[in-house]
């Protein structure tokens, strides 16, 4: 049996042929360069490309990486979920696919777990000097639009609550993400609520980040969809749906006892 690593670092893809190689590269090299004790998986969300075959091509040359296929395309909330919860290591992450974050960044999040606390969650907007290079006009202004909507209707204390690198303890992960509802772009402040309402430690930690042009999404159409998420939430909570399922968890006891994990995609899949 495998010792437990210490790092868990999972990558959400759907159809990224184009950079997932030099994702995994500049992954790998950061893991050997800082000595981490890590290993990295990448979920498929229904790639329709070659996103699964270059990753099966590292696989067979590198056995800290790991390929989670979902059945089909989930959205990026629910790839995060099942990469998290398979996810080995003591410390367990996420991070986007264009390393707008730059991996070795990571170090600011597991530090601030090592001080206590329970989440990590990176920042672009705690120290703007950290911006390597910044997102054109329009996707800032509906970035903070909707990141004080979220702020308001959630009551959410973060500034940044969307970007796509934050870490776990991963006993805090294995319950806030089995909690989690909303499957696509809006996943992100539910996961924050959910980690708040159980009273979680939430340290949020300024970050080196790039824009990435290459970004998907769409402030108008997923940014509609993202408000629609955010009243979902709020509706679950006010329904007491949250506080039925975290009762539902204490009496199984999975609350504090580790799952079996589902069993991963090996290089010969």
């Amino acid at each position: 049996m495998m010792a437990t690593p210490q790092l868990s670092i999972v990558i959400p893809a759907y159809n990224e042929s184009a950079r997932i190689e030099r994702t995994l590269q500049r992954v790998m090299e950061c893991i050997d360069g800082r000595g981490w004790d890590a290993e990295v998986l990448v979920v498929d969300d229904g790639s329709k490309d070659a996103t699964v075959e270059i990753v099966r091509g590292w696989m067979e040359r590198e056995r800290r990486i790991y390929l989670v296929q979902n059945d089909g395309n989930r959205g990026k909330g629910y790839s995060v979920r099942n990469g998290l919860l398979q996810a080995s290591g003591d410390v367990v992450m996420f991070t986007d696919a264009d390393l707008s974050a730059p991996m070795e960044e990571a170090e600011r999040l597991m530090a601030a777990i090592a001080e206590g606390a329970d989440v990590a969650i990176g920042s672009r907007w705690m120290d703007r000097a950290r911006q390597t290079l910044h997102q054109p006009l329009y996707r800032r202004f509906f970035g903070r639009c909707f990141n004080w909507v979220t702020r308001t209707v959630m009551g959410l204390p973060f500034k940044d609550t969307q970007c796509g690198f934050k870490a776990f303890r991963r006993p805090a992960a294995q319950v806030i993400f089995r909690l989690q509802r909303i499957e696509r772009w809006g996943f992100d402040p539910e996961i924050l609520f959910i980690a708040r309402k159980l009273g979680y430690n939430i340290r949020e930690v300024a970050v080196t980040w790039g824009h990435d042009d290459r970004s998907r999404m769409s402030y108008l159409r997923d940014g509609m969809k993202m408000l629609e998420e955010i009243a979902a939430i709020r509706i679950n909570s006010i329904v007491g749906r949250y506080d039925r399922d975290i009762a539902a968890l204490k009496d199984t006891s999975t609350m504090v006892t580790a799952p079996v994990k589902p069993e991963k995609a090996s290089p010969s899949a």
